[in-house]
């Protein structure tokens, strides 16, 4: 059988300051009529995905984007075309949304969706939105216990949801307790909490899932069967890997030169972007970071970024 040709596309995820987003109800007499997606449409010979997400959302809503990042590149094939999904996230535009196909829109909220069917393609980008941009790692060997939590509340209270319990330092019945109070505040916060796979697989079971460590994303054949599964990442073969396995997200790096790897370089922003590029799972970048660097990482592919000392900085 022949393979179909890929048709790419340029899809814009437009949020809103208030983390809703728009979703577009397609038109009748199209494939998939009345399935909500998100807008967009197909490159144009020569053509940009930047220049088309422009032209398509110009024509679809008469909006002119003033902010685009590229986020994630997804192939899907539906019966009646192959289609490789280039999303990008749309945080700022000039005009007011208005339908000039005939379609209906609206913008939703994870927990306000609307009642019709969803474009299968659809669906994965959801659980994407529901990832915090920055990814937050324990370093409670370095600030002590008691210091740790008390800034790990405060973070909290600042806003931060998700977070990484990794302790590699700690002998295990030492972390244990550790683990507990911070998933309690975690949970409290109404935050999400991974847990190193360096560290008894029972406690990503109790907590909401596993991080696996670069030697133990190798090893890995299927995707561990927990609610949320990352990756740490180096290379563009082990990003498809990951994503060959349907884990949720990844962490590649180091981008910069680290404190605890003073001497080792990092891979660079060029090389960043070029591997997070070619992803089909929300990539965070990871390496000599602090927060200031959220907007660089994100303008070049980022989902986020992960930090660890610069996470917990003076309150």
């Amino acid at each position: 059988m022949t393979a179909r040709p890929v048709v790419d596309v340029a899809v814009g995820v437009l949020i809103r300051p208030d983390g809703r987003f728009l979703l577009a109800s397609r038109p009748e007499g199209k494939p998939y009529a009345h399935y909500w997606e998100f807008p967009g449409g197909k490159l144009e010979p020569g053509e940009t995905v930047a220049a088309a997400l422009a032209r398509e959302l110009h024509e679809e809503l008469g909006v002119d984007i003033a902010a685009a990042n590229p986020w994630v590149v997804r192939e899907f094939e539906y019966p009646h075309v192959h289609v490789r999904l280039h999303f990008c996230r749309v945080t700022n535009w000039r005009g007011e949304p208005h339908a000039r196909e005939g379609q209906v829109f609206r913008f939703c909220a994870l927990d306000d969706l609307p009642a019709g069917p969803l474009l299968p393609a659809t669906v994965p980008v959801l659980r994407w939105l529901d990832l915090a941009p920055l990814y937050a790692i324990t370093d409670a060997s370095q600030l002590g216990t008691t210091q740790f939590l008390h800034r790990l509340e405060h973070q909290l209270q600042q806003g931060l949801r998700l977070v990484l319990f990794r302790e590699p330092d700690l002998a295990n019945s030492g972390a244990e307790p550790l683990f507990h109070e911070t998933l309690a505040h975690v949970r409290s916060a109404g935050g999400r909490l991974l847990v190193s796979s360096r560290h008894p697989w029972q406690w990503a079971f109790a907590a909401d899932g596993v991080h696996l460590t670069s030697r133990d994303l190798a090893a890995c054949t299927r995707r561990p069967d927990v609610p949320w599964v990352c990756a740490s990442a180096h290379d563009l073969a082990q990003l498809e890997h990951a994503a060959a396995l349907g884990l949720d997200f990844t962490v590649l790096g180091p981008v910069l030169e680290t404190a605890s790897h003073p001497t080792a370089p990092g891979i660079g922003w060029p090389a960043f972007a070029a591997i997070a590029a070619r992803t089909s799972v929300p990539v965070y970048a990871i390496g000599g970071l602090s927060p200031k660097d959220l907007a660089r990482a994100q303008s070049i592919g980022a989902h986020g970024i992960a930090v660890q000392r610069a996470a917990w900085g003076d309150d």
